[in-house]
């Protein structure tokens, strides 16, 4: 029964190419580790060659972004792919940057330059022709070029201000020819400058959650006073009024929970339909008697001002139905609902 390549023999089944494939000498599970293998080896290596070059990256980048400059990210081929990825990833956690395409930047795409500008060249080999045309051009403006390559001293090494080293031992590719581990490298570095820029310059959450609108990331980093249930809908009642007062106050809110405030107005304690019924249950007069008499004081709660990700997370450990928001000066101020998650998304 033949295995020759591309000829399996009938009738076909998974089992069968699997067993062609070992006797050819290598299962495509084996040759899946063995590319994991290479490439973290060659991430090993990449880091082990980390030195004061990258911690004056980083304080050239930041210095760039304090002058109002921006972070213009270069190459060609795979390193202009990674290279998008590196400019997205700065952009996101708030460093300004764009990708310059190497061949059209000498047909006037170069105006996208000013000076003050940082640039961020990539290529392993350092001897990309596309991109050393354009180096001479982009030392025209009073710029910074830091490469991103496997041969600091590469013509692009020496025409840069600074070079993150990025060899790596061979390609996963089995001719090393096809960039693999070297572009894992490049992506990692690249991703490295960008956290590395984000801590120096104090990027918080929520500063991500504004360049992040949209999505389940922006949701959840969205604040809980943004998507509270407030106003006519946030059921909020004084601890003297009698249960049967409550119940109209809950029902024109149309809310399952009630926050009790005290006489200046601070959250005392929550009454909800569970409430209602156990109460009922063990006394009739349940209707007569004051809120305070029957309400779950020290309710759970959490501030307007706290991020959507902090309430999904409280609702899941103390599993409750509500979750009522109060300002500083604990005051509520609104009602999360359990119901009103999946319609926004966060669950």
């Amino acid at each position: 029964m033949g295995c020759a390549l591309g000829h399996y023999p009938a009738p076909f089944d998974v089992a069968t190419m699997a067993r062609c494939w070992q006797a050819r000498g290598m299962s495509h599970l084996a040759r899946a580790r063995e590319v994991f293998d290479i490439e973290i080896a060659a991430l090993k290596s990449a880091r082990a060659l980390l030195d004061e070059s990258f911690d004056q990256a980083v304080e050239l980048a930041v210095e760039t972004l304090r002058q109002r400059g921006k972070i213009v990210v270069v190459g060609i081929g795979k390193s202009g792919n990674i290279g998008r990825k590196i400019s997205a990833t700065l952009t996101s956690t708030g460093s300004t940057s764009v990708v310059l395409d190497s061949v059209d930047a000498l047909h006037g795409d170069l105006g996208i330059i000013n000076d003050g500008d940082l640039i961020l060249a990539l290529s392993y080999s350092g001897e990309s022709d596309e991109l050393l045309k354009l180096v001479p051009a982009l030392k025209r403006f009073s710029v910074k070029i830091i490469a991103i390559t496997g041969i600091p001293r590469s013509s692009l090494g020496n025409y840069s201000d600074l070079v993150l080293n990025v060899k790596v031992p061979k390609e996963a590719c089995p001719f090393d020819l096809a960039p693999t581990s070297s572009t894992t490298a490049t992506l990692v570095m690249g991703d490295a400058l960008a956290m590395a820029i984000m801590q120096a310059r104090g990027f918080k959450r929520m500063d991500y959650a504004k360049h992040h609108p949209a999505g389940s990331i922006g949701r959840s980093l969205s604040r809980v006073g943004d998507i509270m249930r407030s106003g006519s809908r946030n059921a909020v009642a004084r601890e003297d009024v009698s249960v049967q007062d409550a119940l109209g106050v809950m029902n024109e809110s149309k809310s399952g929970s009630l926050s009790i405030v005290n006489a200046k107005g601070k959250l005392e304690g929550v009454f909800t339909d569970g409430d209602l019924r156990r109460h009922l249950i063990a006394d009739a007069s349940l209707l007569n008697q004051p809120l305070k008499a029957v309400m779950t004081r020290n309710p759970i709660c959490i501030r307007e001002d706290a991020l959507a990700a902090e309430a999904l997370k409280i609702f899941n450990e103390h599993n409750i139905d509500d979750l009522i928001v109060v300002n500083a000066r604990r005051e509520p101020v609104g009602l999360l609902d359990s119901q009103d998650l999946p319609k926004l998304k966060l669950m």
